[in-house]
């Protein structure tokens, strides 16, 4: 069972991780969402060290260290998937081209457009929530952004006949492997939220978005792929971020 962890761990971020792969990639998708706990921990830590040391409680540098923290543990990975989903989305129409683009490892203007509107984003509402005593929030949308991705590894196909490196994940992803997730993702969440019920709104927002996210691929190719796992992935959790921002600010 703790194999599904390592694999999670080694797919999710760069971090070293002794032991085996799982036998099935699939297994991991229960443990996306404690991988996300643990990005999302660390990236808290950074933001409150930040916090800390710079003269004055400098909130900026803590938003510009979680999200420059973020892309190093992630490898940019769903960054990657991000901009190719948007120069694939916004430059094609038929199915096999945009299936093309995003294969493209070169990124285009709607690719560059997408990942700095998305980074800036981040960067303003870490910001706020350093600047609001929320931080913890970021733990919220590191949880929840990993699991809406089982969300869409189990309710869509992959669309690239050929396969991909989401294939694995998606071919064996099952109703079980998401009723888990989301079972573990609820408990993280009211223990990092201290039992209020505002993250599982979140939560429920982030499904919502996830399922429409998810919905426009399959009618656009047929299904997603790994880059729009990561592309998800990387939306929810801006999404999740500016609720906490905006909740913030609001109890101010």
């Amino acid at each position: 069972m703790l194999r599904g962890l390592i694999t999670a761990i080694r797919t999710l971020t760069i971090l070293p991780v002794p032991g085996r792969d799982a036998e099935k990639m699939s297994a991991s998708l229960p443990w996306f969402p404690v991988v996300g706990l643990l990005l999302g921990a660390i990236l808290w830590a950074v933001a409150r060290g930040a916090m800390a040391l710079t003269p004055l409680f400098w909130p900026e540098a803590a938003g510009v260290l979680v999200v420059v923290g973020g892309a190093v543990l992630t490898r940019g990975l769903h960054l990657d998937g991000l901009g190719d989903w948007a120069d694939g989305f916004w430059g094609a129409r038929d199915k096999e081209k945009v299936l093309a683009i995003m294969k493209d490892p070169r990124t285009g203007a709607f690719g560059v457009v997408a990942l700095v509107s998305v980074l800036l984003g981040q960067w303003v509402c870490v910001t706020r929530l350093a600047s609001a005593g929320g931080l913890e929030w970021i733990l919220v949308a590191y949880v929840i952004s990993r699991t809406m991705q089982v969300d869409l590894a189990v309710a869509h196909p992959y669309a690239r006949a050929e396969g991909g490196t989401g294939a694995p994940f998606v071919a064996g992803a099952r109703p079980k492997h998401l009723l888990v997730a989301i079972l573990v993702a609820g408990a993280l969440l009211l223990a990092v939220g201290r039992g209020a019920p505002v993250c599982l709104v979140a939560l429920l927002i982030a499904w919502l978005m996830t399922r429409l996210f998810g919905f426009r691929c399959r009618r656009r190719i047929g299904g997603i792929t790994g880059d729009l796992l990561g592309a998800g992935s990387v939306l929810t959790e801006t999404t999740v971020l500016f609720i906490g921002a905006v909740l913030n600010a609001a109890s101010q």
